[in-house]
């Protein structure tokens, strides 16, 4: 249940996020975008440790060479690719093509990782992602009308996702929630920092200052990358990280939900379908047979 709630509670949070992207490229640019998110997540993050007592933790041996590749794989490559395809695809696609991790995790897991999906877990992933179909009310057209040079870097970077995901799971499992969240979007921040400075754009607090755009860094930065990716990686070492990128199915499903309620748009049968099966590829991928329940309480 704990598992569930933490998918749900990352999701509203998520649903939020590429909306946040949209306001924020412009403003900063790719590149500063994923410096702020990572500087104002790792900062939250900080305060969390501090008011833990557990910043002596960051000072202990870990695996550094692990915890930069999947900073550079979860956080830096991917939010920058996602930054620069915001430039030139709609938020709402972009969070469509999002949903692909799943099956980038599932694949990616198999061949590389010896990962082996249950048909049960297999046909959720599939149920949910013609959920996403539905959606977008099958208008799969639109693809083929949009820039590819912003669809492709979209589609790398859930790769990217599916791969660390994976990585974490295997080689992180013992490192805890807070300091692996916290390296990641530090490695983020830094490697920013150095691809703006190289780019000539240096980071520049001036545009900070805007009341929409410093809203935009608290949502996306606090929320959707500090307290974000806690959640995250507590699923993946909870669950799965099949399971914790299934989060990436239910981001349009809140990101419908969010327009509903703030902007007071139109939710249509279609979309009320594609919720179903969404929902019910979720259950299907996540849940536990009393075997396995069994197998986890003997581990734990």
């Amino acid at each position: 249940m704990r598992l569930f709630l933490a998918l749900l509670s990352l999701s509203l949070i998520w649903g939020m996020s590429f909306m946040f992207i949209k306001i924020l490229v412009p403003a900063v640019g790719p590149m500063g975008v994923v410096f702020y998110r990572c500087l104002f997540g790792a900062i939250a993050i900080l305060v969390y440790l501090i008011a833990k007592g557990r910043v002596s933790n960051l000072f202990k041996k870990l695996p550094w060479g692990s915890l930069i590749l999947v900073g550079m794989l979860n956080a830096l490559i991917p939010w920058g690719l996602i930054a620069f395809s915001e430039e030139r695809i709609s938020s709402s696609l972009a969070a469509a093509l999002n949903a692909t991790t799943p099956l980038f995790t599932g694949i990616l897991g198999a061949l590389f990782f010896s990962r082996v999906l249950k048909a049960r877990q297999w046909s959720g992933v599939i149920i949910g992602f013609i959920g996403i179909l539905f959606l977008i009310e099958f208008d799969v057209g639109s693809f083929f009308q949009e820039d590819w040079v912003g669809i492709v870097p979209m589609l790398v970077a859930t790769a990217c996702y599916g791969y660390a995901s994976q990585f974490a799971k295997k080689n992180l499992a013992n490192v805890p929630v807070d300091i692996m969240a916290i390296m990641t979007l530090t490695v983020g921040a830094v490697g920013g920092a150095i691809m703006m400075l190289i780019t000539g754009d240096a980071p520049s607090f001036t545009p900070i200052i805007e009341r929409d755009i410093l809203l935009s860094l608290i949502g996306l930065g606090v929320f959707g990358s500090g307290i974000g990716y806690l959640l995250f990686f507590y699923m993946i070492q909870k669950g799965t990280a099949e399971f914790a990128t299934l989060v990436t199915y239910l981001v349009p499903v809140t990101a419908l939900f969010w327009g509903s309620a703030l902007l007071g748009e139109a939710v249509t049968l279609p979309m009320i379908v594609g919720l179903l099966f969404i929902f019910t590829g979720v259950y299907l991928s996540g849940r536990k047979t009393k075997t396995e329940r069994n197998h986890l309480r003997k581990t734990a």
